[in-house]
């Protein structure tokens, strides 16, 4: 087992914890994606951890990505790492095994990253190639409601001034949208 982080979770990288078979894959045997994702769900119920992707390669690859209300540290991916080795035994199935949390700079991908960033600053790009900083302030059932400040020309006066809008963005419009870290 090789651990590629430390004891924490790092504000600029998501932490890792691999596990490699020792013989090669067997490429006719495949772990099933339906049957790992609903262990996964159910493993992490209790917690305030949930799943934000999960990647199987033809190679039997695994990589799963994780996501905290809170915080994720290295103990818990390795006790995730050894329970999903328990349900699925390598015997049959040869596979690799990466756990880890999505990190501070990763883009949302699940419905639940959008609810849990609700009052942060967020990065968002559009499909239009529109970049989007401010507040998420809130969700609808499709779309985010983003508070920004942009200048506006008010009539009668000769300089922009800074105005406080709500962009609703529906969620087909966006492209990448992730925190907005600033040191």
């Amino acid at each position: 087992m090789a651990l590629q982080s430390g004891r924490t979770q790092s504000a600029l990288s998501a932490m890792r914890v691999s596990l490699s078979a020792g013989q090669g894959h067997n490429p006719h045997r495949m772990i099933d994606k339906e049957k790992l994702t609903e262990f996964l769900n159910v493993a992490l119920a209790d917690t305030d951890c949930f799943l934000t992707d999960l990647t199987i390669s033809a190679d039997n690859d695994i990589v799963v990505e994780i996501d905290s209300d809170g915080s994720i540290d290295i103990d818990f991916c390795s006790a995730l790492s050894r329970r999903i080795e328990e349900a699925f035994p390598r015997e049959p199935e040869d596979y690799t095994l990466e756990v880890g949390s999505a990190g501070l700079t990763a883009p949302f991908k699940v419905r639940r990253q959008w609810e849990k960033n609700i009052g942060n600053d967020i990065e968002l790009l559009t499909r239009d190639g529109k970049k989007i900083f401010g507040r998420l302030a809130r969700l609808t059932d499709d779309a985010a409601v983003v508070e920004t400040e942009q200048k506006m020309r008010r009539e009668g006066m000769k300089r922009p001034v800074l105005e406080r809008l709500e962009l609703e963005i529906p969620f087909a419009d966006v492209r990448r949208a992730c925190y907005d870290l600033k040191f």
